[in-house]
């Protein structure tokens, strides 16, 4: 078996040298997704925009590979200010609605493009 680069035209292109996620058998691996728009700029607005962007960068990226957010076992978000956790945990929790994926949040010293929040999940592929 070898893993299996899943690639979507609904989030933007990756911006190094690795693919939008990975599947190895039925567990897909997504990269970090960060705020960026389908024409690869980081989009305008604060932490709560960007955070919404993180996700439906996340959603195209999970439909390219046949699953959704109830499909998710892990995430980890990464946060440039953990002042801004309450926010980003409310918009994160409307879109799992009451799946709860077990989860890590970190705050780091800088992101790619200097973003706000990264994000990148552990899904489950082909069942239910």
């Amino acid at each position: 078996m070898r893993p299996v680069p899943i690639s979507s035209e609904n989030a933007p292109a990756a911006i190094g040298p690795y693919s939008q996620a990975v599947q190895f058998g039925n567990v897909l691996f997504t990269s970090g997704q960060i705020p960026l728009g389908l024409d690869g700029q980081v989009v305008p607005g604060g932490i709560r925009e960007q955070t919404h962007q993180v996700f439906m960068n996340l959603k195209g990226v999970l439909e390219a590979a046949g699953a959704d957010f109830q499909h998710v076992i892990k995430a980890t978000v990464y946060l440039k200010d953990m002042s801004q956790f309450s926010e980003v945990n409310e918009i994160y929790a409307s879109y799992f609605e009451n799946h709860k994926p077990a989860r890590s949040t970190v705050e780091v010293a800088r992101l790619p493009k200097d973003v706000l929040v990264e994000i990148e999940l552990i899904v489950a592929i082909g069942v239910e």
